[in-house]
């Protein structure tokens, strides 16, 4: 074999070797991908069962604590109201009338199971699609966008 032929066959296990680091990445990172939506976004971006993240405002007067001890609620972004359901300690800044990120899997027909729910202590802090959603539905309160 002459000199150059090794070469190229160098380069071509090395390249073999990066395409499979590659697919191998790729394919771990998909499961532990979370997609972030609105609830007016949710039915048509989501699909049934896809792990996500809900954002928006917690509805007033929609806290409660249902007899299994799962906490159940309302987020919004002013134009469709989404069902959450929470099983687990709620973080001390949650309340109404608050900006939440709740992250689970959804079914139609069903309220969102939350898994994990961030609590935002102000619309400031708010991801960029919610607050741009609820500016389009004049709900927004905060000066400016993030």
């Amino acid at each position: 074999m002459r000199r150059r032929d090794q070469r190229l066959m160098m380069i071509g296990a090395a390249g073999a070797v990066l395409v499979g680091a590659i697919a191998l990445t790729l394919v771990g990172l998909r499961d532990s991908v979370v997609y972030f939506v609105a609830p007016s976004e949710l039915a048509d971006k989501a699909e049934p069962g896809q792990r996500l993240r809900l954002g928006g405002l917690v509805v007033d007067g929609t806290v409660r604590r249902g007899e299994d001890g799962a906490v159940y609620f309302a987020v919004t972004d002013g134009a469709v109201q989404v069902d959450v359901r929470y099983d687990g300690i709620l973080p001390d800044l949650f309340r109404e009338g608050q900006g939440v990120v709740a992250e689970g899997r959804w079914t139609p027909g069903e309220a969102f199971q939350a898994e994990r729910v961030l609590a935002k202590h102000d619309e400031t802090y708010m991801p960029r699609e919610v607050a741009e959603a609820l500016k389009q539905r004049g709900e927004w309160k905060g000066d400016e966008a993030p």
